[in-house]
Parts: structure tokens; sequence; C-alpha cells
């Protein structure tokens, strides 16, 4: 079993930042990464940004791509997404994946 527990979500305006976190736990196979993906509402889920435990691969989608930064500190089994220059398309509930377990959400709002 895997626990993954987001925080860090909040109501913003546009160009602010905000840093989500995951707390993982449980079975989390170092081999395997973990991602980031976001629901707004009405829409379709879509993949956000991607690292593996040991930080040497990420990948971002184009719409994120220099605004957002993920990351991962190992000892806490915590995945990072800062995010900054936020726009009000970032709304969304923003989840933390690792292979099938999703972690419960965080809302993110950003106003104009």
């Amino acid at each position: 079993q895997v626990q993954l527990v987001e925080s860090g979500g909040g109501l913003v305006q546009a160009g602010d930042s905000l840093r989500l976190s995951c707390a993982a736990s449980g079975r989390t196979f170092r081999n395997y990464s973990i991602r980031w993906v976001r629901q707004a509402s009405g829409k379709e889920r879509e993949f956000v940004a991607s690292i593996t435990w040991s930080g040497d691969y990420i990948v971002y989608a184009d719409s994120v791509k220099g605004r957002f930064t993920i990351s991962v500190d190992m000892p806490k089994s915590t995945v990072y997404l800062q995010m900054n220059n936020l726009k009000p398309e970032d709304t969304a509930v923003y989840f933390c994946v690792f292979q099938n377990y999703w972690g419960q959400g965080t809302q993110v709002t950003v106003s104009s």
C-alpha cells in the first residue's frame, strides 16, 4: 500500500506563486517515478510533471515549462511542485500520483 498526501494549494492572484507538497509513505519503489496531474472543473485530467525518486529524470507538460519546477526530497519521501507565474488556466485540483495510487488532491485557484 502507498499513501500520498498533498498540501499547499490555495487561492492566489495571477502572477503569484505556490508550492505544492506530496508526502508519500508505504511501498514507494524507488525505481519508479512520481507525477503531478491536474483536473480543472469540467475538463479531463492533464499531466503536469513527473520525476524519478532519484531526481535524475524530469518531464514537464508544455503548458507549464519554464514556470513550474518539480523536485524530490528522498529522505522525506516528499515531492514538491513549485509553481511560479500562475495563470487563471492553472486553476484545478492537483493530484500526486504514484503508479496507480492517487492522493486526495489539493485545490489551486488563480484569479485574474
